[in-house]
């Protein structure tokens, strides 16, 4: 009876909202992690009780670990541990004057750690598996030093240094903070606190450094500034992010090219120099007392008070809403033109680094919303610190292999000393700057100098890895979809790398240098992981390792390129010469003669012309550079950059990753099913069940377009007929050799045959439109018959 007068419910208390993070972000609390790159070392306080553990992250990682008291004497019992080595890993480490160790050096001077006759306790060795791991407790506070040793990797070799992993678990954790500030770039001049739901203002002098610093993650933080000698003279100019929109043609500044921040007077305040979170706000005001009155939160504290009363001792007028920088702040437009939020993108420690132009007044917030996702529905500090003038902090952003990985910054690549002479035109590509263009000639020469004369471009961005071990070939038969089998030393193969449902991961070249031994070259951090994962799942007894950072190549391009590296390359009489040297093979030479620099030489390219990569070690990149760079002008040798390239491989058809091809894109869909040889390849393979199906029913189809109008067309413009859209443009140029605007594009097979007239929208895909015409692919030399010449 009683259960049809009432309603049935949904037994029980309500379950919290179920949110997946990264375990970066989910660490126990009283634990840290540290990342030792390879050939690097790391020092950590440590204290009574606590835990360390050391993953071997890739493999094959030797580790040594010196520890001491807080008065600098060497004392491996701290650690309970066995001195069975002579740290001359760690030891070599340090003499070999690596400027990334410079804090180190410091470190061990400012705690009196002497390693002249240290001793160390040494872990794992060349065979070590991948994430094995050793754990040790500290029976005393101390010091410990943990090293990841390794020398330079020759470019046949593959002894490689790779990451170690440190966990500390603390047994004193400091529970009244939810994060340790990270520890302070150089000496800072000045420290500020700006706890939550304040502001704090501060003086900075020009050419002084402000790091602006999320200490728990998910905060945001509204930043702003004037120029001094305005103030003195009572004019209120602050940085104006219209303004500076409109200067950088971009949302918000970032390191390089488009970096700096302006007043309303196009006046220069502050440049980025560094930012390792990359994602902020440009769109709206600080939060002001307006906004929490409208949303039913009258009263409610706010940055645009808070900065009110910060700078009212410098002399600045109380304003209703503050324009500013909100580092942090995770806001945007959408496709309707409505504003919408969300939790920032920030983590613990993520900082930007600032560089003032000027004398100037500054003005931090903490910002006060709880009542959005705005600050994680958690409002926490911020933390600023200023640097001296003359301290040198290279630009960089920070990238992630994956969500769960610590931050690795931009670098300059081994030939970016030789480069930076003929241009200061670099963009952050990958973590590595990269000439955008060359000064003396720009794009058009530069493409021009490759289909018809020579070019050196730098791709070291490229990732690498080195596959070694008695399961490799099995390993990579499984992970790539061509036949590696097939592969004899020497050899080369360009393949696709595939998920289950057939989505690309990656393409790639894979170079077979042993029965055994493999070298993965491809374009993102992700195919290491993807690997070793596989390895791990699969139990194969196999050693993925990134050899990047060891490894760095010179591309020589053009129909003269070979011409030209005969007069540098000296190869034994068991390699190829570079005239013997076949398409998709490599060689093993010397720069001049026997005695020369060492290198690899692969007739590889990425240009749709005859070309070469010259892989050699970073320390002897200027070198290799300034050898080939002799002998250019013989053959009308041009440095190219990044925009001449683009250009170069739209004309050849060639793809790249998030234009042309994306893990929802099979290799039939981007254009290069040539590379899964599905009756040819007897061997299982990650995603073949998926590719068979997706060949056999396909959607979309990668096609080339003729466009019969000189308007620029962008990556993403939409491709209609009628009223229909029934594809999208993924690159488009106007071609110089051709005369013409052409582009890829994929398209739904029902409309895919070459002839097709087709139209490009642009504004909102009817209002303007561009007509084009399917042709097939490759625009330029379809059959590839240059660069087999």
């Amino acid at each position: 009876m009683l259960d049809t007068l009432y309603p049935a419910v949904n037994p029980g208390p309500p379950r919290p909202s179920q949110i997946i993070r990264p375990r970066g972000l989910m660490l126990p609390p009283g634990t840290e992690r540290y990342t030792v790159p390879g050939s690097g070392a790391m020092m950590i306080r440590i204290g009574a009780g606590d835990r360390i553990s050391v993953v071997n992250d890739e493999g094959g990682q030797p580790c040594e670990v010196v520890a001491a008291d807080l008065s600098g004497r060497i004392d491996p019992g701290i650690l309970g541990l066995a001195a069975d080595s002579d740290a001359s890993g760690l030891k070599d480490l340090l003499a070999g004057g690596n400027d990334s160790l410079a804090r180190m050096r410091k470190g061990l001077e400012r705690h009196g750690l002497d390693l002249a006759g240290a001793k160390a306790s040494r872990f794992f060795d060349a065979a070590t598996p991948a994430k094995t791991s050793v754990d040790f407790p500290a029976n005393r506070e101390g010091i410990v030093v943990i090293a990841a040793p390794g020398g330079d990797m020759l470019p046949d070799g593959q002894d490689t240094s790779t990451p170690l992993t440190v966990y500390v678990h603390r047994a004193a954790p400091n529970v009244g903070l939810k994060a340790e500030l990270p520890d302070p770039l150089s000496d800072p001049l000045q420290e500020v606190r700006v706890h939550s739901a304040t502001a704090e203002a501060y003086v900075v002098k020009a050419g002084e450094y402000i790091q602006i610093i999320d200490v728990d993650g998910r905060q945001c933080t509204d930043f702003q500034c004037f120029d001094a000698r305005k103030l003195d003279k009572g004019i209120e100019h602050p940085l104006d992010v219209t303004a500076t929109r409109s200067a950088m043609g971009h949302a918000y500044p970032m390191p390089g090219l488009h970096a700096k921040y302006y007043d309303q007077d196009f006046l220069p305040l502050v440049e980025v120099i560094q930012d390792t979170c990359g994602r902020h706000d440009a769109f709206s005001l600080a939060c002001y007392a307006k906004y929490y009155d409208d949303i039913g939160y009258p009263g409610h504290v706010n940055c645009t008070e808070n900065f009110n009363n910060a700078l009212a001792p410098h002399g600045v007028n109380a304003r209703g809403g503050w324009m500013a920088a909100n580092f942090f702040f995770n806001t945007g437009v959408d496709d309707h033109g409505v504003m919408y939020a969300d939790e920032p993108w920030s983590r613990p420690g993520d900082y930007v680094l600032l560089r003032a132009l000027t004398d100037i007044v500054c003005v931090n917030s903490a910002c006060p919303d709880d009542t959005t996702a705005a600050n994680g529905w958690n409002p926490t500090d911020i933390h600023v610190r200023t640097y001296a003038a003359t301290q040198k902090f290279s630009r960089a952003v920070a990238i992630r292999a994956t969500p769960d990985s610590e931050p690795k910054m931009t670098k300059e690549t081994g030939f970016h000393d030789r480069l930076s002479k003929m241009t200061r035109n670099f963009i952050e590509y990958k973590g590595y700057w990269l000439a955008n263009s060359y000064a003396e000639a720009g794009p058009i020469e530069e493409y021009y100098a490759a289909r018809q004369k020579s070019v050196v471009m730098d791709l070291s961005a490229l990732r690498k890895f080195e596959v070694t071990g008695p399961d490799s070939e099995a390993l990579m038969q499984y992970t790539l979809t061509r036949d590696v089998k097939k592969l004899t030393p020497g050899q080369i193969v360009y393949s696709a790398m595939c998920y289950p449902h057939g989505g690309m991961i990656d393409d790639g070249t894979i170079f077979r240098l042993a029965k055994d031994n493999f070298r993965w070259i491809c374009g993102d951090d992700y195919s290491g992981v993807w690997l070793r994962e596989q390895a791990e799942k699969l139990g194969l007894n196999v050693l993925v390792r990134d050899s990047t950072d060891q490894l760095h190549n010179l591309a020589v391009q053009g129909p003269e390129s070979r011409d030209l590296l005969k007069k540098v390359i000296w190869t034994p009489p068991h390699q190829p010469t570079m005239e013997e040297l076949a398409w998709f093979r490599f060689t093993v030479g010397r720069i001049g003669d026997a005695q020369g620099i060492p290198v690899v030489v692969s007739r590889t390219g990425y240009t749709g012309e005859l070309g070469y990569e010259v892989w050699c070690h970073p320390k002897h990149a200027g070198e290799v550079f300034d050898a080939i760079w002799a002998k250019g002008p013989e053959h009308g040798l041009r440095p190219m950059g990044l925009l001449a390239l683009d250009m170069l491989r739209i004309e050849a058809g060639l793809i790249f990753a998030n234009y042309d091809f994306t893990d929802q894109t099979d290799p039939f869909e981007a254009g290069i099913g040539f590379t899964v040889p599905l009756k040819g390849k007897t061997d299982d393979f990650i995603g073949r069940d998926a590719l068979i199906r997706r060949k056999e029913h396909p959607s979309r189809k990668f096609i080339g377009l003729d466009i019969d109008s000189e308007v620029a067309v962008g990556h993403g413009d939409c491709i209609h007929i009628g009223r229909a859209q029934i594809g999208e443009v993924t690159s488009s140029m106007r071609s110089p050799l051709l005369g013409k605007n052409i582009a890829l594009a994929r398209v739904d097979v029902a409309h895919a045959e070459p002839g097709t007239e087709v139209e490009i929208g642009k504004l909102d895909g009817h209002q303007k439109r561009l007509p084009a015409k399917i042709v097939t692919l490759s625009h330029y030399d379809p059959k590839k018959t240059r660069p087999q010449s």
